[in-house]
């Protein structure tokens, strides 16, 4: 008898070890079919088979369907567990349902589980993800309630919390308080502090806080270095960034390629092409490999030059390397090739990706819409507008910038009505155009019309 259960105790394993492989692939069809196979042959499932399920389902389907698993587990005899739960609470999180969330964590309390410290972490993060700080931090204090150790975790969790709901603020303070009552810090929780106050503009104490984790026996890592740095350029203060970076590469710290990605893609920006390629040389030379984000930023910064060439070069070095070109390298290269008037080779380009199943075409479409515009050939681009499934605002101010240079000031004011029906609005200057055209060519009518329905469209936005 032991030993029919030393057995099956073996294959549930072996079930269990199949169902999460096949969840991790995202294969949820064939993991339910062996789960059934299983139960045939006398496999008999346990908590952890269906909470597999359950994250599987909460990750990939819904969590409606990763809840319905909870009725199949009780048909079962098999018991929830605080990791079922704590599950379906994350699961609840990743789609922004507090409610929800709130609701599961009170069952787990009814059903008589004890939540531990995920538990309260999960829906903490839950609760400042959408947007409600103040509650968030009453699960905080009723986690020191019951006697529940907070975890760096949790620091970790209450501190990311105020500074995504732009309380850098008061989560500096918190930070200070638990350094006050000998909280020692991690290099994750100085690196959330760091992020937090660069995306609140705090960019002094960011910069205080960065000396002081250098300070405190701690190796900033390229992660902290890098935060600053894009903090930097995003609010342009582009030499404060080259100094993080040049203080980072003289402390003797390791870089990465999102480091130097980020400084190769702000120096593009500026313009400072030269400086550019020198950090690319000095990123190859220290034997940084290249990943995509890198190869877009370097294919960007050839196109912008003019040298097509290489950047196609480049383009077929990534993907022999195995890294596959997605849909913002191909828009690099549609927009560079109708800059330079190779309208051809640009619709060849958009026929690649559709033939290999990009789904976000949008950007490359407006890229050739706009060349075949200026290039004067705009029934071609009207073909091309009618076939596009989706549009923005710039598909629109492209096409109608093109009709008008065509003399087509009808055709323009018509699209655009389309335009502002479907609640989106073009450039001034491409409804200046419009209207200017209509009154110029006898279309006073027409003209008034359009003016009507752009203060109409006005006045519904207010």
């Amino acid at each position: 008898m032991p030993l029919s259960r030393e057995i099956c105790g073996f294959s549930t394993q072996l079930l269990n070890i199949s169902i999460a492989s096949l969840c991790k692939a995202r294969n949820l069809e064939k993991a339910e079919a062996v789960l059934i196979d299983g139960i045939r042959l006398g496999y008999i499932p346990d908590v952890v088979t269906y909470n597999t399920l359950i994250t599987a389902y909460c990750r990939f389907v819904g969590i409606n369907e990763a809840y319905s698993i909870l009725y199949r587990m009780r048909e079962a005899g098999v018991k929830p567990d605080v990791i079922t739960y704590n599950s379906l609470i994350a699961g609840a999180t990743r789609y922004c349902l507090p409610s929800r969330s709130l609701e599961l964590f009170e069952e787990m309390l009814q059903t008589g589980l004890a939540p531990d410290e995920w538990s309260y972490n999960t829906l903490m993060h839950c609760l400042f993800k959408s947007g409600y700080p103040e509650e968030a931090y009453k699960i905080y204090m009723d986690m020191i309630l019951k006697n529940i150790t907070p975890s760096s975790a949790t620091y970790n969790t209450l501190i990311n919390g105020l500074c995504k709901v732009g309380k850098a603020g008061n989560a500096l303070r918190l930070f200070r308080n638990l350094q006050r009552f000998g909280f020692s810090a991690g290099l994750v929780t100085y690196n959330t502090i760091i992020d937090g106050l660069c995306k609140s503009g705090r960019m002094g104490q960011a910069r205080r806080i960065l000396k002081e984790l250098g300070e405190s026996g701690y190796a900033p890592n390229a992660i902290t270095y890098t935060t600053v740095m894009k903090c930097c350029f995003r609010s342009g203060k582009f030499e404060q960034g080259f100094e993080i970076f040049s203080e980072m590469m003289n402390k003797g710290y390791n870089s990465d390629v999102f480091a130097y990605c980020t400084v190769i893609s702000a120096l593009t920006k500026k313009g400072m092409i030269k400086d550019a390629n020198a950090c690319v040389k000095q990123m190859l030379g220290n034997g940084i490999g290249l990943d995509k984000a890198c190869y877009n930023t370097l294919i960007y910064l050839l196109c912008r030059e003019g040298n097509l060439e290489t950047a196609f070069r480049l383009l077929n070095e990534m993907e022999e390397g195995g890294l596959e070109g997605d849909e913002y390298t191909y828009s690099i290269l549609v927009d560079a090739l109708c800059k330079m008037g190779h309208i051809d080779a640009a619709h060849k380009q958009l026929q690649l990706m559709e033939m290999r199943g990009f789904q976000s075409n949008l950007v490359a479409y407006n890229c050739l819409i706009d060349g075949l515009c200026k290039v004067g050939e705009v029934d071609s681009a009207m073909k091309l507008f009618n076939k596009m499934n989706s549009k923005d605002p710039f598909t629109y101010t492209s096409l109608v910038h093109g009709l008008c240079r065509k003399g087509r000031f009808r055709v323009a004011s018509k699209l655009l009505l389309t335009c502002l029906r479907e609640g989106m609005n073009v450039l001034r200057s491409a409804q200046r155009a419009v209207t200017a055209g209509l009154q110029s060519s006898g279309f006073k009518r027409d003209a008034g019309k359009l003016r009507t329905a752009l203060r109409l469209a006005q006045l519904s936005r207010y």
